[in-house]
């Protein structure tokens, strides 16, 4: 505390969230003039790291940027680095490759809604105090990320940081047996996911609005996970698209003076991307399980053009693609034949590839410059908790703003709703940097 009418609050580090960071509040006349998320963590270099490496490397390097969404990372890589090769994948193990990413969806998602954002809305501290008094939920959290780890486990080679996905497919892919245990497990799942919608869907969600743009992969024929076209939803309905390799036309990084994370606008507007955007975007691909799981959980129907524009509800939109995640991986299982080859050869070439997917947290690109004899001259990645960054400020300073019009709710309670804020967001912030400490400035 110091005096003269001015207050300082300082948090050590952000609960139930993937990094470090700080948070600074300016406050006036009980009104917030400035909110600041400050990253302060030194540059990771991965970029960097990718200069000089030959064609086939990155996929590896880059799966260690997130120990939650590697795949993501593996995928993305893959997808730039064919592309500027000018391979196609077979569409077998284009498949397979959404099955992996389907694991990856359900272990990420079952992580953060069970225990990392459910407390939030029980009055819990974390996933300990949940469990004493909501330990089936807990429980049935757990085992439906156990479920999604043995899809990354059979198919990846292991859970944390796949070793079966090389540039062109997989090292080695899996017989029709193999797969037969995981669809009995994914048919409990199923049961586990709806379940956890039906029980998110009775939290008590806080009035709240974002006006940010949103920003999504779209396909025709199905919920984008691994592969679309970006799409953008304004915040007063108008809807585009642009091709994938004019993203860095749209999204601008710029750094901001109180940070060492780069900030992302979409067209010099505020976005974001993931659960929310997905869903506005993409929501009529989702299986017709999953819609009717949202139209029950008071979500409306997608395929009606259903929008969901409040971040306290993006943990019930998460549980809704958990439902499709399972159904997809399901459909997949059923339907797969293996291929003629585990990979395609993807020999060196000149040339530009970008590629983009649906990571649990939003849309992930990658782009990379290739010399003839495949070494990457440039990489670009932008992570989606980096695009988010701005609109994340936004909805701090509307959720600060609106604790203090209520009446002063003091420091330890103003920081309890900003964290609360930040995880409504999915933030995996070591993703491209760390994020909360929270200095709070009165006058």
């Amino acid at each position: 505390m110091t005096h003269r009418g001015s207050r300082v609050l300082r948090v050590g580090s952000l609960a139930r969230v993937e990094g470090e960071g700080a948070l600074h509040l300016r406050v006036a006349a009980s009104r917030v003039e400035e909110a600041r998320l400050r990253i302060y963590e030194p540059p990771r270099f991965f970029e960097a790291f990718l200069r000089g490496r030959g064609h086939t490397e990155p996929p590896d390097i880059t799966a260690r940027v997130c120990g939650i969404c590697p795949v993501a990372y593996q995928m993305s890589a893959c997808q730039a680095v064919e592309d500027a090769c000018g391979v196609t994948v077979d569409p077998a193990v284009q498949d397979l490759r959404r099955l992996l990413y389907c694991g990856e969806w359900i272990e990420s998602h079952a992580l953060h809604i069970h225990l990392l954002h459910a407390p939030d809305f029980l009055g819990c501290d974390g996933a300990i105090d949940l469990a004493r008094t909501q330990r089936a939920a807990v429980e049935r959290g757990l085992r439906l990320k156990q479920a999604g780890n043995a899809l990354l486990e059979q198919l990846g080679g292991r859970a944390v940081h796949p070793v079966n996905v090389r540039l062109g497919g997989f090292h080695r892919v899996p017989a029709q047996g193999e797969l037969r245990p995981l669809r009995e497990r994914l048919r409990r799942a199923a049961d586990d996911a709806r379940a956890t919608v039906r029980w998110v869907a009775g939290f008590d969600f806080p009035d709240a609005v974002t006006d940010a743009d949103f920003l999504a992969l779209a396909a025709p024929d199905r919920y984008a996970v691994e592969r679309g076209t970006p799409t953008v939803l304004r915040a007063d309905g108008v809807r585009s698209s642009f091709a994938l390799p004019g993203f860095l036309d749209h999204v601008r990084e710029e750094q901001v003076p109180h940070s060492t994370a780069l900030h992302s606008r979409l067209d010099g507007r505020n976005h974001l991307t993931g659960a929310l955007a997905r869903f506005a975007v993409g929501g009529a691909q989702l299986s017709a399980g999953a819609r009717e799981a949202a139209r029950e959980a008071g979500l409306g129907d997608p395929a009606e053009g259903a929008v969901c524009r409040n971040p306290y509800r993006s943990i019930l939109v998460r549980a809704v693609e958990v439902v499709y995640a399972v159904d997809e991986a399901l459909r997949l299982i059923d339907a797969y034949e293996p291929p003629s080859r585990p990979y395609v050869e993807v020999p060196p070439a000149a040339g530009t590839g970008h590629g983009a997917t649906e990571a649990p947290r939003g849309l992930l690109y990658h782009r990379y410059r290739l010399a003839a004899d495949g070494t990457v001259t440039d990489a670009r990645i932008v992570p989606p908790t980096a695009q988010n960054q701005g609109a994340i400020e936004d909805d701090l300073a509307r959720t600060a703003q609106a604790a203090l019009a209520a009446g002063d709710p003091g420091d330890e309670e103003l920081t309890r709703l900003c964290e609360r804020a930040v995880r409504n967001h999915d933030p995996c912030i070591s993703c491209s940097t760390h994020f909360l400490d929270l200095t709070v400035e009165r006058t």
